[in-house]
């Protein structure tokens, strides 16, 4: 998804307007007295915070003008319902609202169809847990929202499952300020057991030809799984030493497998 273009649906993203909390107020006590005019340009003094939204969901492959109109039909729902009563900022209350219109709309356009009695199960349980939240102040177990559906675990369990959103394999799920753990990298893979095997011994013997620093730092770093922060608060140097030792070393070990 481009989501760097300058234009969207028409729109030049460059040029959007930041309105002061002031001038949010005077056009938002118009709104009420039903003044369009003032609500058109509410709309468009929040564009930018659409923007932002639907860069959370640059990597589902939608088109970026897609989620962008479906992001201002979410912004003009929270328009019409929101309530200065509330004592809460607008970003507060719209941000939700703009983010369940999109991924209402990635549910619907998913390739992976879901039967109408699954999602309606699904629905039926968010609708429990919210209630069971609103009610107890905490999350529920899935026996509770079962319980509260009059529903088996299993029946609760899987319509859930059904309407999860697709992730890509590399979709990251860390990362710091060298490194990035995507999914794809905590996938096991069951075959070629044997060829994992020959590569542990490669591995072993490529390590034995490192000095004793080298090893300690590749150590921590892949088999404990540190940050090279970590690694460097641990031995005592800078991240930037850590770094520097750690591509010295694996350009050793590549010489050697």
């Amino acid at each position: 998804m481009a989501i760097n273009k300058v234009e969207i649906c028409g729109v030049n993203t460059s040029k959007l307007p930041i309105l002061s909390k002031e001038e949010k107020d005077e056009l938002f006590d118009r709104i009420q007295q039903g003044d369009e005019e003032a609500r058109d340009a509410y709309i468009y003094g929040n564009l930018r915070l659409v923007l932002s939204i639907i860069q959370r969901f640059n990597n589902r492959g939608e088109h970026v003008d897609d989620l962008f109109q479906v992001g201002c039909i979410g912004l003009m729902k929270a328009i019409d319902n929101f309530d200065l009563s509330h004592n809460v900022q607008f970003s507060t209350y719209a941000v939700p609202m703009i983010i369940g219109e999109i991924r209402r709309y990635l549910r619907d356009n998913n390739s992976i169809r879901v039967s109408r009695s699954l999602r309606d199960t699904a629905y039926k349980a968010l609708q429990a847990r919210e209630a069971f939240i609103r009610e107890e102040g905490k999350e529920p177990k899935i026996t509770d929202i079962s319980n509260a559906l009059e529903m088996p675990v299993e029946e609760v369990v899987l319509a859930l499952d059904a309407i999860q959103d697709p992730i890509s394999l590399y979709e990251p799920v860390y990362q710091d300020d060298s490194d990035a753990l995507f999914i794809m990298d905590q996938v096991k893979d069951e075959k070629n057991q044997d060829n994992a095997w020959l590569e542990n011994i490669a591995l072993k013997q490529a390590m034995k030809r490192l000095n004793d620093r080298e090893k300690h730092i590749l150590t921590l770093r892949f088999f404990s799984g540190k940050t090279q922060m970590e690694v460097a608060d641990e031995i005592g140097i800078s991240q930037a030493q850590v770094s520097r030792l750690e591509k010295i070393a694996l350009l050793q070990m590549r010489k050697h497998i």
